[in-house]
């Protein structure tokens, strides 16, 4: 068995493999840059190293600082989680010559299925069906115009290299194959130093269902089962489930033998995945192998009983694999959110800051959470910006779904904008608790982009009720309130109501109904667990200099509490109305500036595309808003910007 492993990754999945790596009785080393000094996965691990500079590409994906760090460290093997050097056969050749174990596929597997065009071509070769398209590398625009009339529209344009949807543009037409080749090329290049693209058919209302493979050394190879991944925003996945809601027997068995019958064609060995597209009709069609544990494994571990990152381990040892084919049983459901620092108001855009409160729900019941991050953490603009994977399991789906819900509640993130609330608004879509997804699921049910979704007569209840105990708390701190009539301003309804003070809670009277509230809650904590009128609530309550502001799943309501007077007369203020900043173009977000596409004087009409910023190595094009003439620019290629800084003013 291995003796010391270090781990060449950061974050949650650094923590996952050192906790099954701690429970086999085997150490750990940590490496770490200089964003990430004093990071849980530094605390947790037996040795931690510091490998350079905050940027990864001087520090994580440097081959030589992490060879430096093996040999100081005296460690016998390397896991390195997903993303990074994961799937970079370079690093695991330099590993082999080093004499050090790869926790991993070998190197020629990792380069068969690196590049998207070749793997078609095995996959095709191996009896795996494959999506319709043009496997040839694309010299430019005219040529991708041409390809795509050959293939038919809609098209994919994708990154050979690539994955986590970056260097991947849907085109509908001509103009936008242009524009999108130019797209996926420049991004192509900036995340993988990589600027081949290819272009297949795009399959309408696609799901995408991965299966899980599993091979030792000793010619098994298994599969696990399949996740559902449709849930995405930029093509990247944001809920993923085991197994899929839409699968028959027939199905899953035949996408399993597909992808045992690849991962045997390149000598597979170790966790790997192999992805698929299904449409409406249960035709698959291979997308890519991915060749390295993928970010949601869990859920495939809560459903078949296994700890993968052991089994990799056990696997790289040498030993044989304890089970085969029919071994394998899925039982019960499990789902996976995705909790990241970014904002689904504003496109899903990433978001950077220090975490100033940070709690997550207990691991209990069917609750699972794997985590990089404490509270006081940096998310940091030169990392990916996950902050958390929330896994819950049940007997069957709608558990499973009851269980995420009721945890996303439970979730408290502060000091940057974050997905909970819009994740928690997901998993109440009836369209979602029916299984009736796609990879369009975000796009259709949002097409205008995301936002809040607007109380309803309970929640805005509840809120007053909750806002009512806050208040009496607040006031008189465990002791008793003051009790008489008092408004609740909810947003801009005004609730009246006859407020007392209890032992557990506070009783009021709204419209003639008496309403109990019972709940611990006291000041300064982030969650209130308790009852409003006999009905179970978990909500989160943030202080604001006048009132609170109630989040009740995907909705958060500001709640004041006035006396009668108080309350009249705040209805006779005056309202101040917003700047208009319709004449500005803002950046969305922090990043960089790769173009400005106008200039100054230039005459632009709605839809215009007036600069491209890019963000966590995705570039996204501004347009504008309204018909004008560019007055002035206030940025240039290669500058960097903060949210909401102007780039440049229409007259």
């Amino acid at each position: 068995m291995l003796k010391k492993i270090l781990v060449a990754n950061r974050g949650e999945i650094a923590c996952r493999v050192i906790r099954s790596a701690r429970r086999m009785g085997i150490a750990t080393v940590a490496v770490y840059s200089d964003a990430d000094v004093g990071a849980p996965h530094t605390q947790m691990a037996d040795e931690a190293i510091r490998i350079g500079p905050a940027a990864a590409a001087e520090s994580y994906l440097v081959v030589d600082a992490i060879l430096a760090a093996i040999k100081e460290t005296g460690a016998d093997a390397v896991h390195p989680g997903y993303g990074f050097l994961s799937e970079n056969a370079a690093f695991v050749t330099a590993l082999d010559k080093a004499g050090i174990t790869f926790i991993g596929p070998k190197a020629d597997a990792i380069a068969a299925m690196g590049d998207k065009i070749e793997s078609k071509k095995l996959a095709d070769k191996a009896g795996v069906s494959t999506v319709p398209g043009f496997l040839g590398e694309v010299p430019d625009a005219d040529a991708a115009v041409k390809i795509a009339r050959d293939v038919g529209y809609p098209v994919m344009i994708k990154a050979s290299a690539g994955g986590g949807g970056k260097g991947m543009r849907i085109a509908r037409d001509d103009e936008s194959v242009r524009e999108g080749f130019e797209r996926a090329v420049s991004e192509a290049k900036s995340s993988f130093g990589n600027d081949r693209v290819f272009i297949e058919r795009y399959v309408e209302t696609p799901r995408h269902i991965e299966i899980q493979v599993l091979a030792d050394t000793h010619g098994t190879v298994l599969y696990l089962g399949e996740r559902e991944c449709s849930i995405q925003r930029r093509h990247q996945k944001v809920i993923e489930e085991a197994p899929s809601p839409f699968l028959d027997e027939a199905t899953r068995r035949a996408m399993g033998e597909q992808a045992v019958a690849l991962a045997k064609a390149v000598d597979y060995v170790s966790a790997g995945t192999v992805e698929f597209i299904v449409d409406p009709e249960r035709n698959f069609f291979f997308l890519e192998m991915n060749t390295r544990l993928q970010v949601e494994h869990p859920v495939t571990e809560c459903v078949t009983g296994l700890d993968l990152v052991e089994q990799m381990i056990r696997v790289a040892a040498g030993e044989k694999l304890q089970f085969a084919q029919s071994d394998i049983q899925l039982k019960g459901w499990a789902m996976e959110s995705r909790i990241y620092a970014e904002d689904p108001v504003r496109g899903f855009l990433p978001s950077i800051g220090r975490l100033t409160g940070y709690d997550v729900p207990a691991e209990e019941g069917g609750v699972r959470v794997d985590t990089g991050v404490e509270e006081g953490s940096e998310i940091s603009r030169f990392y990916d910006p996950m902050i958390a994977k929330l896994v819950t399991s049940g007997a069957d789906r709608a558990e499973a779904t009851d269980r995420m819900a009721t945890a996303l509640d439970r979730f408290y993130v502060r000091g940057i904008a974050h997905n909970v609330r819009f994740l928690r608004d997901v998993v109440d879509r009836p369209a979602f608790r029916e299984g009736a997804l796609s990879t369009s699921f975000i796009d259709q049910t949002w097409p205008d982009g995301y936002v809040q979704p607007a109380p309803n007569d309970d929640q805005m209840a509840v809120a007053a009720a909750i806002g009512a105990l806050a208040h009496l708390r607040r006031t008189v701190r465990g002791g008793p309130g003051p009790a008489g009539n008092w408004v609740a301003v909810v947003e801009t309804n005004q609730v009246p109501m006859t407020l007392a003070d209890t032992e557990d809670g506070c009783s009021l009277v709204v419209d003639g109904t008496n309403v109990e509230v019972v709940a611990g809650w006291m000041p300064g904590d982030a969650l209130f667990t308790g009852s409003v009128a006999g009905k179970r609530v978990v909500a989160q309550i943030d202080a604001l200099s006048e009132g609170v502001q109630v989040t009740l799943g995907p909705v958060s309501l500001v709640v004041v509490l006035r006396n009668e007077r108080v309350a009249a007369l705040m209805d006779l203020m005056p309202v101040k109305e917003p700047p208009d900043m319709s004449k500005f173009l803002l950046s969305p977000m922090p990043g960089m500036v790769v173009s400005i596409n106008v200039a100054e004087g230039q005459a632009v009409e709605a839809g215009t595309a007036l600069a491209v910023v890019d963000a966590m190595k995705m570039e996204n094009v501004l347009t504008a808003k309204r018909n004008g003439t560019i007055k002035k620019l206030h940025a240039a290629p290669g500058d960097s910007l903060a949210v909401d800084q102007i780039i440049l003013e229409l007259e």
